[in-house]
């Protein structure tokens, strides 16, 4: 029943876009989870705009930012289901799905803008494969910047983190906080501040760009820059609707990707400094990580990938060899 119903509305909604864009003229619906100031909603509106130019308005992408349309946990098998043609996901989000979604958040595998390039040209093979799967395919994806550490009271040992409720939001931050001894609490980025202001959590890791959107000097007064890993968001289309394009359309979207994700990460990398900065800016405490806080995490990285590589098996394992190379 729930499959007809989604049917229903998706012809419905074709009838509709055909009656009011003509009969060669497509309408996308895309769900995104991030609000309209970050730089990936940004980058991704940015790239619906190339693909209406590069098109000549045969193909019109409608943005639909911040959840409003559909929350981020039910984005993907919106797309599958035929709700909406398009949607973006932080990849390790679907870790639960199948591990090899998670490879970006395995701590300390890749902490860097250049490693993080290395893992995802290992990695994309398998993950365009695993969407193929599903009838999804891939356009692009773009980091967030290195995640770092959001507390109250300043963290030099990864024991004052114990018994602390630490937000999360995927598999890899909630094992992260397992191992910490900390309270896993999983809570989606629109919910952050509430979340603080409530006491459902007292510290989380997220990137720059995360906590300036939500203002995180209201509600914690230390960042430890720990960089931790650099998760990426990946933003896929129904194969069904992408081969419903003309060719030079569907190429038109192809160049369009590609341009959003050279772009989504130099745009990452570059505004990582001023992000922290505007950080300090509001008083909150910027530092870097102690010796002893850094081995402690160091074995925790050692201990998780270990973890990773035995659920993802003979795929995970084919991506470490290719990033190691």
């Amino acid at each position: 029943m729930r499959k007809q119903l989604i049917a229903a509305f998706a012809a419905g909604s074709a009838l509709c876009t055909l009656a009011v864009t003509g009969a060669h003229a497509a309408d996308w619906s895309m769900a995104t989870p991030y609000g309209d100031t970050v730089f990936h909603t940004q980058n991704i509106r940015q790239f619906a705009d190339d693909v209406k130019a590069a098109t000549k308005g045969d193909l019109n992408i409608n943005v639909y930012s911040g959840g409003s349309l559909i929350k981020h946990p039910s984005i993907k098998e919106s797309v599958q289901d035929g709700v909406v043609q398009a949607g973006e996901v932080l990849m390790s989000l679907l870790e639960n799905e199948d591990p090899i979604y998670g490879v970006d958040a395995v701590p300390f595998l890749a902490t860097s803008y250049g490693d993080a390039a290395k893992l995802w040209k290992a990695s994309r093979p398998v993950i365009e494969q695993k969407l193929a799967g599903d009838g999804l395919k891939l356009l692009f994806a773009v980091p967030w910047q290195p995640q770092g550490l959001y507390t109250k009271s300043p963290v030099t040992k990864a024991e004052d983190l114990a018994g602390k409720k630490f937000r999360t939001y995927n598999a890899a931050s909630a094992r992260l906080a397992q191992l910490l001894k900390a309270v896993p609490a999983q809570i989606e980025t629109p919910d952050i501040p509430q979340a603080f202001a409530t006491g459902l959590v007292d510290a989380m890791v997220t990137s720059p760009a995360t906590g300036v959107s939500s203002q995180a000097w209201d509600f914690v007064k230390n960042y430890t820059d720990v960089q931790a890993w650099v998760p990426k968001n990946m933003v896929f289309v129904s194969q069904e609707a992408f081969d419903a394009l003309s060719k030079d359309d569907q190429k038109a979207v192809l160049d369009a990707a590609a341009k959003a994700e050279e772009r989504g990460w130099k745009t990452s990398e570059e505004s990582k400094g001023t992000l922290t900065q505007q950080l300090a800016d509001h008083g909150i405490a910027v530092a870097e990580p102690s010796d002893a806080l850094k081995a402690s995490l160091a074995d925790i990285g050692k201990t998780m990938t270990g973890e990773w590589l035995a659920k993802a098996g003979d795929a995970g394992k084919q991506v470490i060899d290719a990033y190691s190379k």
